[in-house]
């Protein structure tokens, strides 16, 4: 890597870490503790709440290549050509899966005085992440593609590598391929999604049903540019689509400003009814906004869906 290189990578990781723990610093912690312990005299009591003889606290995930072979269940594992890491189920409720989209249609920005989405979402990831961390909580961050990173982590050690490697994705140039979320994420966890969701509904749809059908509780946050929202632009413009979508140009931009907010609003309001249907919350935020009012209202969802 040049020196150039470098140099930019180390301003962009100070520039993220700085704007993150503002927005965190402002946020009351997650009341994680008292429901922990409320979570463990429940689960005292009634175990895991499926059938299974011995293994009543337990739940079993596939190990992956990040996990330490010390975790292995060789007794579970037996049982098929799999192998399986044990943990509890409680430590499995208290993780929290976070995920940012950086695809081409993040990167847009209307002004150079505004952030991209992509870096308002690194931005509130991050802050989402310190504040859960500091509750106790472990994260798991997942790649732009939607697989796991590395097994569940907690502390300081977490952040860090949250970090680095939210920097170097940023720094990369935008893939184009679809994520996918994979079936080793924990069951019952709890979801951060970070992204401006304006695929087609099917495909918002297909890439979110793997996460329902794995019983995760997911809080979707839609960013959007503030120019997305008003389409404020007027006379002949060349409108061009960002990840393959093609170009359009229009004479009279005003003209076609009415007809495009209703899409707009058609496809926000089939987000929420999507979101709905599974349990989950939906949360808008425009990049001309601070990110804290937003991450109050979701610190505020996420400690509801812990109850």
């Amino acid at each position: 890597m040049s020196g150039t290189a470098s140099a930019s990578r180390a301003s962009l990781r100070a520039r993220l870490e700085h704007d993150a723990e503002s927005a965190a610093v402002t946020l009351p912690g997650l009341l994680i503790a008292a429901q922990r312990v409320a979570a463990n005299i429940n689960l005292g009591s009634h175990g895991r709440r499926r059938p299974g003889t011995g293994e009543s606290f337990w739940q079993f995930r596939m190990y992956g290549s990040d996990d330490s072979p010390g975790a292995i269940d060789w007794r579970q594992s037996a049982k098929t050509d799999l192998m399986y890491i044990r943990e509890r189920e409680w430590a499995a409720a208290q993780t929290a899966v976070l995920w940012s989209d950086m695809s081409r249609s993040m990167h847009y920005r209307s002004s150079r005085n505004l952030p991209t989405k992509a870096e308002r979402a690194a931005v509130m990831l991050l802050a989402t992440g310190m504040l859960l961390v500091e509750g106790g909580e472990r994260i798991v961050r997942l790649a732009p593609n939607g697989s796991r990173i590395r097994a569940a982590s907690s502390g300081r050690l977490a952040l860090m590598q949250a970090m680095d490697g939210r920097v170097g994705e940023l720094a990369e140039p935008p893939g184009d391929a679809q994520p996918h979320f994979s079936a080793e994420l924990p069951r019952h966890a709890a979801a951060v999604l970070f992204g401006d969701f304006l695929q087609p509904l099917e495909t918002v749809h297909a890439l979110l049903k793997p996460l329902a059908d794995h019983g995760l509780t997911v809080h979707m946050v839609q960013i959007l540019d503030p120019a997305e929202e008003t389409l404020p632009f007027s006379g002949r413009i060349r409108f061009e689509g960002l990840e393959g979508e093609g170009n359009e140009t229009v004479d009279r931009a005003e003209d076609v400003r009415g007809e495009y907010l209703e899409r707009l609003a058609r496809h926000r309001r089939g987000l929420k009814a999507m979101t709905t249907s599974f349990g989950w919350t939906f949360t808008l935020h425009h990049t001309d906004q601070s990110p804290e009012a937003s991450l109050v209202g979701l610190h505020r969802m996420i400690a509801e869906g812990r109850r």
